[in-house]
């Protein structure tokens, strides 16, 4: 037996005599009862696993064992659960509720272990659990009645700092680590029409998984292939077009929604093709290495958005500048491990999922809370993380591509649905870039563009462009067709900040994986200076909000992009079907114009000439904030990038102005009326 292997074992057997133990009092006693009856349930999983039951149950008896792995977090369940900081504070107290809820929330991060047979994660989180809980004992003991928070804290903090090496290379590996084959095994050695493979992952499995896998298996494999070719060759166009030599990568990261095995399938095979092998990893189950309601990994169901909304600030609890040190440590010794398959990894293709009820969280005030320093803080360690992920994955030679289909979960019409965005996902880019073209020379002739509102939509902005030294070779539009960003249906740039003013807003509107009513930014000089919504009764819940999961933690925001959507089929379609609050970003940001805030679309990439299809280079690849990596690096670059988009509907004028102020009209009353762009539309008119 090895040492981890008895350190198991031990941590195992104590767990056991937890629930006939009665060393604490009726307030603590009964949250250490409920986690070791867990812990002793994904004890029992991890050997039901390893004697290869997942293989060998029956399909019920599967979905039985996936349930209860995440029993407590669903539906009602969670109102009385410890992993919600509502009820454990009420039931803890304010001072040792906090803590104890994290905690909490972090075993719930061991089914993913329990199914990858990772021993070590398991066990140090087993050992986490009982310090916290002989600390308790101990202090009981020794008629101390309750250990000192500070001791309790201190735990998790150097739980959080000893095993941080361990996060980061579970971090880096999971970019390019292609000899990590847990998923590409379930994908290859299992028979896929078979749905009982949907549950050797680890993952919640809920209908939506089930019935888009029985979706998929439907299909006809020629419609399987188009699918797959469409997004790999989107890939591969991605590095053709920026002038990128794919041929010296040899791994991309495959992201992906559960369910979709049978594309992915198809999906490695042309990968393979160009020379690529895949790296497949999960979204982070643990919050300590990430988790939140945005997936960056393979992923399943859902257990619970708020959940994962209510612990998104856990690490508040340990975080200083001292531990930022320690991660960053360990994220740079990480990638310096995996230094030669970074340089030959070509990036990510992502297949994204949409259609479920769009999610307004509830805002406890018991929810943890970063202090100004602490999100300070964070936006360093993302600054010096990006930087590192840079150095050793260079920008300049890696792309990626996007692509998105609904959920079952979107509605009865999802055959329909789906069958619609197969086909918006492969409409002709041939005919769209050249409509693209004609909004480019014009747009190219303007100084500024001026976007304005209707009906209950306030939007009134100035958006400033930079001049062209030379017209006949220059450009400030990039023409974007389907390749990297899927589907086609965009022309956009980087806008100058100075004299870009006035206010942005939105009805509804759903990003990251978060609803938005009544969003309104204000900018002068291209920055945000006023934000708002009105998700909340308090305008400082609302503007709390927005600070975390709009600005990141960060005091503002510029401008990074400007874009004109041209993709009316998608608009209609989502209309028809009644979708409109469902459209992932990548469809949506197609619908309208939009206006990202954050980075620019050529972050890290700057210096890399881009080229329009008519051969005139895109000029338009920095404003003022990214020009500060010459003379200040620490703010050039702010890690994030929101798509905001105002619907067609919502929108009474779109016209690009010319230095001597001359005005022509691009889009009026939600219908584009430059001459040339007529075709865009028919979709509108005749409802296709």
């Amino acid at each position: 037996m090895t040492v981890l292997e008895e350190r198991y074992a031990l941590a195992a057997g104590r767990i056991e005599s937890i629930a006939v133990e009665r060393a604490l009092d009726e307030t603590f006693h009964p949250f250490f009862v409920e986690n070791a009856d867990f812990l002793a349930v994904m004890i029992e999983e991890y050997e039901w696993v390893r004697a290869k039951g997942p293989k060998k149950a029956e399909l019920e008896e599967c979905r039985r064992h996936n349930e209860i792995c995440f029993i407590d977090l669903l539906g009602q369940n969670y109102e009385t659960s410890y992993a919600n900081p509502a009820w454990a504070l009420k039931k803890l107290g304010p001072q040792y509720g906090p803590v104890l809820c994290a905690l909490d929330a972090e075993l719930h991060s061991l089914p993913a272990f329990v199914y990858e047979q990772d021993l070590e994660a398991m066990t140090i989180r087993l050992e986490l659990f009982l310090e916290i809980y002989h600390a308790f004992v101990y202090a009981a003991q020794e008629e101390k009645g309750l250990p000192a928070l500070s001791d309790i804290r201190e735990i998790l903090y150097w739980f959080a700092s000893d095993y941080a090496e361990l996060f980061a290379q579970r971090a880096v590996d999971g970019t390019v680590d292609w000899e990590k084959d847990f998923a590409l095994r379930i994908i290859t050695e299992s028979d896929l029409s078979d749905i009982r493979y949907l549950f050797a992952y680890g993952e919640y499995i809920a209908d939506n998984q089930w019935k888009l896998a029985e979706h998929i298996n439907g299909l006809s494999q020629e419609t399987v292939q188009k699918i797959a070719d469409t997004y790999t060759e989107g890939y591969r166009r991605g590095f053709e077009v920026a002038g990128k030599p794919l041929e010296k990568k040899k791994s991309v990261q495959i992201i992906y929604p559960l369910g979709f095995e049978r594309v992915v399938k198809a999906a490695i095979a042309n990968f393979e093709k160009m020379g690529l092998v895949p790296v497949l990893s999960r979204a982070p189950a643990s919050f300590l290495e990430g988790r939140r309601i945005y997936k960056d990994g393979y992923f399943g169901a859902f257990v619970n958005k708020q959940f994962d909304y209510d612990h998104e600030n856990d690490q508040a609890l340990y975080l200083d500048k001292k531990f930022m040190g320690r991660k960053l440590e360990c994220l740079r010794n990480a990638w310096e491990q995996k230094r030669e398959m970074a340089a030959l990894h070509a990036g990510p293709a992502v297949i994204e999922c949409f259609g479920e009820p769009p999610f307004a969280p509830a805002n406890k005030a018991e929810k943890l809370q970063y202090t100004k320093e602490q999100r300070r803080l964070l936006v360093e360690c993302a600054n010096q993380s990006e930087i590192l992920s840079n150095a050793y994955i260079k920008p300049e030679e890696r792309s990626f591509t996007i692509i998105a289909f609904p959920l079952p979960q979107i509605g009865e019409d999802f055959p329909a649905i789906f069958d619609e965005i197969l086909r918006i996902n492969t409409l002709d880019y041939k005919k769209y870039q050249d409509i693209q073209q004609r909004l480019i020379d014009t747009l190219d002739k303007a100084s500024y563009v001026s976007v304005r509102g209707s009906g209950e939509n306030r939007t009134d902005i100035k958006v400033m462009l930079h001049p062209l030294a030379d017209p006949e070779r220059e450009t400030n539009f990039e023409n974007c067709v389907a390749d990297v960003n899927i589907p086609v249906g965009e022309v956009f740039t980087t806008p100058k900040l100075a004299g870009t003013d006035g206010v942005l807003h939105v009805t509804e509107v759903y990003l990251n994986g978060l609803l938005y009513r009544d969003l309104e930014l204000v900018f002068k000089d291209g920055q945000i200076t006023k934000y708002s919504c009105k998700n909340f009764d308090s305008e400082v819940e609302n503007r709390k909000f927005l600070q975390d999961n709009v600005l990141f933690h960060h005091e503002t925001l510029p401008m990074g992009e400007f874009a004109i959507g041209t993709n009316t089929t998608a608009y209609v379609a989502a209309r028809r079907y009644g979708i409109n609050d469902k459209m992932p970003i990548l469809i949506a940001e197609k619908m309208g114009p939009h206006f990202a805030v954050g980075d620019t679309c050529y972050s890290y990439e700057e210096d890399c000439m881009t080229y329009n299809p008519d051969g005139k280079a895109i000029v338009a690849r920095d404003n003022e904030v990214s020009l500060l990596r010459h003379t200040d690096p620490d703010k050039a670059y702010l890690n994030c990038h929101t798509d905001i988009t105002v619907p067609y509907d919502e929108l009474g004028e779109l016209t690009a102005v010319a230095p001597d102020g001359t005005r022509v009209p691009i889009i009026q009353n939600g219908q584009f009326v430059l001459e040339g762009t007529e075709e865009l539309n028919i979709p509108l008119l005749l409802g296709l």
